[in-house]
């Protein structure tokens, strides 16, 4: 059981119309539907009758409606209750980060944040790994920020209602591990072998909208979620790599990793 499913369930039965009710719930309908599913599957009964336009309720979602709004109420008050009183709700801040940002620019902008503001304690949830996945724990208020790259390829489909600042930018660059006289083992040329990431990642997302054209699947010699598992295909010589530059920057200078491509990435 998980709590989205409840709240989207409740949405649901409001508007009886699943394209509606995943809008406001700010995901996919084929994701939203998906999950209307599982709640079913975890109660043991139909609760949505899908053969009837508008949808309508089964009777025993009637019967569950105020079975979900009641339990929400319930565990809402809870969690607040508890936080109040191990005083975490005024000074605790539960941010998603993608797995990179995590380490290369969350510490650093972190001790930036505590020295303007005082401290605070922060809780870090882990990349899931999917960008649907971490936006919805910040619509679903399981965090309380989103530490994501954007780019006009990956789209965000957030409501406007969240509030959104640019902390920095960042270059995504092609590295290879390097031959013995400093030259890159591999190139981006015809034929060039490359590791990639999974499609619902960022980078994911990233690359195939920007130069899948460039990366024929018969050269993928690899396939991951992270861009440290990423890198650390290209120190072994794999292939070609994308990766955000400040999580490679060390490599660059010491020579374990070299550009494959010019500053542009051409």
């Amino acid at each position: 059981m998980e709590v989205k499913w409840l709240e989207d369930f409740l949405a649901l039965a409001r508007t009886l119309n699943f394209s509606k009710a995943a809008e406001e719930r700010h995901v996919t309908q084929s994701a939203f539907s998906r999950r209307i599913r599982q709640l079913e599957g975890w109660v043991g009964a139909s609760l949505i009758d899908r053969a009837t336009y508008p949808s309508r309720l089964t009777e025993a979602g009637e019967r569950f409606v105020p079975v979900a709004e009641q339990t929400l109420q319930q565990l809402y008050q809870a969690r607040r209750n508890l936080q109040i009183e191990d005083g975490a709700d005024a000074r605790t801040v539960t941010l998603t980060a993608l797995h990179t940002l995590s380490f290369t620019f969350f510490p650093d902008w972190l001790n930036g944040l505590n020295a303007r503001i005082g401290p605070i304690l922060s809780h870090l949830r882990s990349d899931s790994g999917s960008m649907e996945e971490n936006l919805t724990s910040l619509v679903d208020g399981e965090s309380d920020f989103l530490l994501t790259y954007q780019h006009m390829q990956v789209p965000m489909l957030l409501d406007p209602q969240f509030e959104y600042h640019e902390l920095g930018r960042e270059n995504i660059v092609p590295v290879s591990a390097p031959n013995p006289d400093g030259s890159p083992k591999h190139r981006i040329e015809p034929g060039f072998a490359h590791v990639s990431y999974h499609k619902a990642s960022f980078f994911g997302n990233l690359i195939s909208g920007v130069i899948a054209d460039r990366l024929p699947t018969e050269n993928r010699v690899h396939v991951g979620g992270m861009s440290v598992g990423l890198k650390g295909m290209a120190i072994a010589g794999w292939g070609v790599a994308w990766i955000p530059e400040s999580l490679v920057a060390a490599e660059l200078a010491s020579g374990a990793l070299t550009r494959a491509a010019g500053r542009n990435g051409k």
